[in-house]
């Protein structure tokens, strides 16, 4: 199994200083990749508009992070987790995702998905209402950008005259994630996605059945279900070194092809961990990698 880790510059900071120390500690303890999250905007807090959308949490620009990050490591994967891909310019993301992906020597996965707060997508001129069938074109554009010199492109929103980008991926391609529960993202994903991201469901039977219902629709597509990959993410937060390792056990066989620790994530059954240093996050991951390291 892959085993990654997020990176937590919400808890611990953002310099380049930290930024390197952290990348470089996570990829000596024998962790398989890196995450990050993706926001562009934060409300104000004091604005009851805000709603979930207030506050501004330290996320820096994943392509940017992720060049430096490259640069500071030698072999761990990179991993948006998720880029809120229908609030930008498509064939600049095609441009960006491939130049990290020349510049990290291959080790970019991109994980994508539709985002839910409204006010990024108001704030960088997007329709929000129309993001989930707009992403799935551009997830086309993106593709064909990666595979081809030159792609002509006639859609509802995107339009490609003859036009390409250079560089493009070593692989011609670049391993395409998406997150979400929505059956619509796993019919996203058995069309045209390596993997899916699923973190609303702990460990036990709707899980499996989720799986199951994907491997079916990737089946239908006329694909091999175990071409795409399953992500889920775990933490410290709860739990003991038992734990985790039954909790890991289960994931892999229920076909679980990737690990992720996030500690800092509190959203359906997660929990994060109480600490909040430099101290606490790298004791947290040493701990968790040693607890589990003969199951990977």
């Amino acid at each position: 199994m892959h085993l990654g880790l997020a990176l937590p510059f919400g808890d611990i900071g953002g310099d380049g200083k930290i930024v390197r120390e952290f990348a470089e500690l996570a990829e000596a303890e024998g962790y398989d990749g890196l995450t990050l999250a993706d926001h562009v905007l934060g409300g104000n807090p004091k604005n009851p508009a805000s709603g979930r959308a207030g506050g501004l949490g330290l996320f820096h620009d994943p392509f940017v992070a992720f060049g430096f990050i490259a640069a500071c490591t030698k072999k761990v994967e990179l991993s948006t987790q998720v880029l809120i891909l229908a609030q930008r310019q498509t064939v600049l993301v095609a441009k960006q995702a491939a130049s990290l992906d020349v510049l990290s020597g291959g080790r970019f996965r991109f994980g994508v998905g539709v985002g839910w707060n409204e006010l990024e997508f108001v704030g960088l001129n997007e329709n929000f209402h129309n993001r989930g069938k707009r992403s799935e074109e551009q997830v086309q554009v993106m593709k064909a950008l990666w595979a081809d010199p030159y792609v002509t492109f006639d859609g509802k929103w995107h339009h490609l005259p003859d036009a390409g980008i250079n560089p493009r991926p070593p692989s011609r391609k670049i391993p395409l994630w998406f997150g979400g529960h929505m059956d619509v993202t796993l019919q996203r994903i058995a069309k045209w996605g390596d993997g899916w991201m699923m973190l609303s469901e702990p460990p036990g039977p709707k899980a499996v059945a989720e799986f199951d219902k994907l491997r079916r629709l990737v089946e239908a597509e006329g694909r091999d279900p175990a071409s795409v990959g399953l992500e889920v993410w775990t933490s410290t937060g709860t739990g003991t070194e038992k734990d985790w390792r039954e909790e890991l056990i289960f994931w892999k066989k229920a076909g679980v092809t990737h690990v992720t620790l996030h500690n800092t994530f509190g959203g359906y059954h997660h929990k994060r961990m109480a600490g909040r240093s430099m101290t606490d996050h790298v004791d947290a991951m040493r701990r968790y990698r040693n607890a589990v390291a003969d199951l990977l």
